[in-house]
């Protein structure tokens, strides 16, 4: 007789429906798999999802249009820092002797410093932080009148005028007349710097949003001479835009350096005056290239659509018990309260007058900002190579150089280490296949301005130690005839976290620019530009909350409290936003249809796109 078979030496014959059920399910995969490889992408060329994954991307070329735009900016940013960045010196330090307009006499030049109203390190410092804080709060203005009645090529060339009645107030401030009697000089000089943050912030804006939009390429398939087939990629065309823009704004930053000597040998009347001729390159550009510009058109009550959604969504999920209100805000049905989709038949409320995409359009605009909002830590280590380390610079050996020179080093180095970036780092990167997004690229910046903060608090602490004073005030440190006595430290030592910071701002500050374009609705990128520069304002608020630490005997632990905090931001950003960085792509091709958000109205853009304007 038979052993009886175990279970285990069973062989199961599968019934034949099982075999045609496991063929149809392998059909169904292989289907999903090849209608995966075969969708195409939202707002491509016929590119499609297998070919932008496996496919090399490289930039598109980089319209005209742009780089006259990024003259304008270099102009305009000649005339702020050719003005801003000799303010501490101006401010603080008092008139040398013998001189009448804040210059250094012939013979003194080898080691004295130019200054003018002798109000000090702390009054300066107050001075300086609140015209940072008013330049950067400003952009909303001109944003704001952009997006909904004016559009941003009028707008730009308005507040054009507004600058050119700033400087001339300034230069007037400076006059030896005006520095004979400083309490008035000074009040002309609050007085320019108002005048003048309102036109550059309005500026400032606008140019940003409107180079990028010059470019109007989708993503699509090319052929190089070598063979090799590559996907044109618009996001890292912008990229570039961006990078070379900076680029034009460190190159009018370099103003600075014939300002320190034109206030040194000249005086600051002379100082003041060169960049407001500069600025006369402006409205002659603008006027050339009218008819050749990408304008896109004020669109009336966009902002107060955005706040209607907004408050919709919010209103919907209310809750008395805050943790149960932030857990709803985060929901992802969060937005689905103000999308038509949501109602049949005739339930939508009368108040909804958007269409589904433009929710999505203010969804991604908050998300883009909530990226902002860690941004005023950043900005304060940039606070401190903007005037505090050039005052450890004065207490240093300068043999000849102006002590305010040095901080020219950062926008000197930025723009070196652009093109090596653009060139270089960045195709290499996506060559070895490395994805150095945006979120990557910020939070990196976060981590090398932490970096310059340590290198700062470790060379005061050097300069503490080696000054002839030993009172912690080397900047302050003379002999009886008031001729300043330094530290042997080489001043171009502090050269360090100049060029840091310049390589932080590259990651940080050049891709924030970049984000606010690419992740902003096309008729509210102004007002999302605007609120990524007002974190720099938000830094500003801060510093002024720090005006009692901004002393030179508090110098090293200042530095390196803003070190350590840099480093911490830098990991919790990247912690917070490591979502958003897996949906780049995504959240890049929202808004990029033919449709305008309204009704499906398709938008109406004036300019090279419909027509000659």
């Amino acid at each position: 007789m038979a052993a009886p078979a175990y279970e285990s030496d069973k062989v199961a014959t599968p019934a034949p429906e099982k075999f045609a059920a496991d063929k149809d399910n392998a059909s169904i995969a292989k289907g999903s798999a090849v209608d995966s490889e075969l969708s195409i992408i939202p707002g491509s060329e016929g590119v499609t999802e297998h070919e932008m994954n496996t496919l090399r991307h490289v930039r598109d070329k980089m319209p005209w249009q742009a780089f006259s735009i990024a003259v304008v900016e270099f102009a305009e940013r000649w005339t702020y820092y050719g003005t801003t960045n000799i303010f501490n010196n101006y401010i603080r330090a008092p008139l040398p002797p013998g001189s009448t307009s804040g210059a250094v006499l012939r013979e003194n030049r080898s080691v004295g410093i130019a200054g003018a109203l002798g109000k000090g390190q702390q009054i300066s410092f107050a001075i300086r932080t609140f015209n940072s804080f008013f330049v950067y709060i400003t952009p909303f203005v001109g944003a704001i009148l952009a997006d909904t009645k004016w559009g941003r090529y009028k707008t730009i060339c308005i507040f054009t005028v507004v600058i050119f009645m700033g400087h001339i107030i300034l230069v007037g401030s400076a006059a030896p007349s005006s520095i004979a009697k400083p309490d008035v000089a000074l009040g002309l000089l609050v007085l320019a710097i108002f005048v003048m943050a309102i036109g550059a912030g309005s500026i400032k804006s606008n140019v940003s949003p409107m180079i990028a939009e010059q470019y109007t390429g989708k993503f699509r398939k090319e052929t190089l001479p070598s063979g090799e087939t590559v996907i044109i990629s618009p996001s890292i065309t912008i990229q570039s835009i961006y990078l070379y823009f900076y680029m034009a704004i460190n190159l009018g930053s370099t103003a600075a350096i014939s300002a320190s000597f034109l206030a040194r040998d000249q005086g600051y009347w002379v100082a003041y005056l060169v960049p407001t001729c500069v600025f006369a390159m402006v409205p002659i550009v603008l006027y050339a290239c009218r008819n050749n510009y990408v304008k896109t058109p004020p669109r009336g009550s966009i902002i107060l659509e955005t706040f209607r959604v907004v408050g919709m969504c919010l209103a919907a999920q209310w809750a008395l018990n805050p943790v149960t209100f932030v857990r709803n805000i985060k929901g992802e049905a969060f937005w689905d309260v103000a999308k038509p989709s949501s109602y049949s038949g005739g339930t939508m409320p009368a108040k909804i007058t958007w269409d589904e995409e433009f929710v999505g359009e203010v969804a991604r605009t908050m998300a883009a900002c909530k990226v902002f909002l860690f941004f005023p830590i950043f900005w304060l280590c940039y606070s401190q190579i903007d005037g505090n380390l050039g005052t450890v610079a004065a207490g240093m050996r300068l043999n000849g150089t102006p002590n305010d020179l040095i901080q020219n080093l950062n926008p000197i180095s930025i723009i070196i280490m652009i093109p090596i970036f653009e060139r270089g780092v960045y195709p290499l990167l996506r060559k070895r296949g490395i994805n150095f997004s945006p979120i990557k690229r910020i939070a990196f910046g976060f981590l090398v301005a932490g970096f310059a903060m340590a290198y700062a608090a470790v060379l005061q602490k050097y300069l503490y130690d080696t000054s002839p004073c030993h009172d912690k005030r080397p900047s302050e440190c003379v002999d009886a005839k008031k001729n300043p006595l330094s530290s042997p430290i080489n001043v171009w030592v502090v050269s360090g976290p100049y060029i840091l910071v310049g390589m932080a701002e590259i990651f940080a500050s050049v891709t924030s620019l970049e984000y606010a374009y690419t992740k902003a609705p096309v008729r509210m990128k102004s007002v999302v530009m605007a609120f990524s520069q007002l974190q720099t304002a938000l830094a500003s608020a801060l510093n002024f909350a720090l005006v009692d630490v901004n002393v030179e005997d508090k110098f090293q632990w200042l530095f390196a409290s803003f070190g350590i905090i840099a480093v911490i931001f830098a990991g919790l950003f990247y912690w917070t936003f490591r979502d958003l960085d897996r949906a780049e792509i995504r959240l890049n091709a929202i808004g990029t249809s033919d449709r305008a958000g309204f009704a499906g109205e398709a938008p109406a853009r004036e300019g090279v796109v419909a027509e000659k304007a």
